[in-house]
């Protein structure tokens, strides 16, 4: 009796363990089929034209064509945009209370939305890879990439607001799935139009759901364990409070998201900056030194690997970071605002790049660049929130504590924003009744993300999210005429709107001093 029971554990020992060799054969093989896409998929987007991957110029190409084909209007246009976004401009032609316009946020949210897909651990760790990989002058290219990066943002946003869809139960759908699928139409173009939507709409959601949520799920566990050692040995705790976070919010829709991020965004963005000018008075003597290696360093060969290469590849395969800019993301959150003005959303827009990469990106590389940090460190020996705690722990020890909880919150505000953009490209394919099997599935991966190591998986997803800036430009570039026109009309109106409230500050003045020379 006793050798056949024996026998049968034996037997059933043995099977357990041939089924989880399957299983992890299994896995193995999906591995490495993962990893032969991610090979050749990088073989195409990186494939190096003058020393630079084609997806790269791609992205500059963009950049500098619509900065030219607006006339400068990341210049021209920042002053008025930074009015609308603080209330002090009420444009005549939009209704007078933003409940009777048609959206679901506030452009403000709308904003903040779009940031915290952006501000992070992009903004955090994308100025410290690039001093890495090129040097402290990299950081002058990053400022380059944002400034032409707000002319693309104003092109895709505009349009995503100009081609949205308005449902019958107020909810909106937009983003470069619809100007790509209307817009084109429009053109003539209809069946490329919907072609490049739906390329467009299935990159968005493959990428969502590694760099836009288990990335960010896993390195805001990471900083978190290195500070906290009660949570190192407790992943699926940290996981499944992080998932029932992101759920708690995102089951709200985007009018949940906004309000959530446009609270959000702004504490953490000034919670961040404060430990950087902290950083930087501590060390205040030494900022014209670091100003100085970094004008130095801008235009040397590593500066420039470093900068183009090494900040706005690496920005834009980290779930675009840096500013998303060609990415059409920002494009989905602006098409949900409470606006009937396309170009006004376009020009709020335009002014994100200068928050996450002309202002945080370069707070943190000054607060590296001045604490000499980065002298410490060889090339890929750390990773970039590695580099930037060095650079916090330098003033007060405890101070990398005060960037893990930066960096869970941007983390956090991150993933709910990229579920959104995720919904909308899901509805776009599959229709809006399955939308709820999205939302459960990305809080799942929000989960998975914290507890399992990331790997060719993670890098497919992130190639994904570059490729999306692939059918985004084409349509872009072809819309761009639109744009243009539709500009051109903006701000002449702007222009006779200005000059009769000038007429009528004159008038008034006149009518002012006629009454006070009739009481002499």
């Amino acid at each position: 009796m006793m050798s056949i029971y024996l026998s049968s554990v034996q037997h059933i020992i043995n099977t357990s363990v041939i089924a989880a060799a399957e299983r992890l054969d299994i896995l193995v093989q999906i591995d490495n089929i993962f990893a032969e896409i991610v090979t050749i998929l990088k073989a195409i987007f990186f494939y190096p034209i003058f020393g630079f991957p084609i997806i790269v110029l791609w992205l500059i190409l963009g950049g500098v064509y619509f900065t030219i084909r607006m006339g400068l209007i990341n210049i021209r246009g920042f002053s008025h945009a930074v009015a609308v976004l603080t209330g002090q401009y009420q444009n005549q032609n939009s209704s007078d209370e933003d409940d009777e316009q048609e959206g679901e946020v506030s452009p403000f949210q709308a904003a903040s939305t779009a940031l915290s897909a952006t501000v992070g651990l992009g903004s955090i760790a994308g100025s410290a890879i690039a001093i890495q990989m090129g040097g402290p002058g990299a950081i002058v290219w990053m400022i380059i990439a944002g400034f032409l990066g707000m002319s693309t943002k104003f092109v895709e946003s505009t349009l995503g607001q100009k081609y949205r869809q308005v449902k019958p139960d107020g909810s909106v759908a937009g983003g470069p799935m619809y100007y790509l699928a209307n817009g084109l139409g429009e053109l003539g173009l209809g069946s490329l139009g919907t072609g490049l939507g739906f390329l467009f709409a299935i990159f968005c959601v493959l990428g969502t759901f590694g760099a836009g949520n288990m990335f960010q799920a896993n390195q805001s566990y990471a900083a978190l364990a290195g500070v906290l050692p009660f949570i190192a040995e407790r992943s699926w705790f940290f996981g499944i409070i992080m998932a029932l976070l992101v759920g708690a919010v995102i089951l709200g829709g985007i009018s949940r998201i906004g309000v959530v991020t446009s609270r959000l965004v702004p504490i953490v963005v000034l919670f961040y900056i404060t430990g950087c000018l902290w950083i930087i008075g501590t060390n205040w003597q030494l900022i014209p030194e670091a100003i100085g290696t970094i004008l130095e360093g801008a235009f040397s060969p590593g500066a420039i690997e470093g900068g183009l290469v090494g900040v706005i590849v690496q920005g834009f395969r980290r779930a675009a970071f840096s500013n998303a800019a060609g990415i059409g993301s920002s494009a989905i959150a602006h098409s949900a605002t409470k606006s009937d003005q396309p170009v006004q959303e376009g020009l709020i827009a335009a002014t994100e790049p200068v928050i996450d990469t002309m202002i945080v990106c370069n707070l943190t590389a000054i607060s590296i660049v001045i604490t000499g940090v980065y002298k410490g460190f060889a090339v890929g020996e750390a990773t970039g929130i590695q580099l930037t705690a060095a650079a916090f722990g330098t003033v007060v020890n405890w101070f990398p504590i005060v960037l893990a909880i930066a960096v869970i919150l941007f983390a956090f505000s991150n993933i709910v924003s990229w579920s959104y953009y995720g919904e909308q490209a899901w509805m776009f394919i599959f229709g809006e009744d399955s939308v709820i099997l999205y939302k459960l599935l990305f809080v799942i991966f929000v989960f998975l993300g914290s507890v399992i190591e990331l790997g060719t998986v993670l890098d497919f997803s992130d190639i994904m999210l570059i490729a999306m800036s692939v059918p985004n430009l084409i349509g872009c570039f072809l819309l761009a005429g639109q744009v243009g026109d539709d500009l051109k009309v903006y701000m002449e109106k702007l222009r006779l709107e200005r000059a009769m409230a000038k007429s009528s500050a004159t008038e008034t003045t006149e009518e002012a001093e006629e009454y006070t020379e009739s009481k002499k």
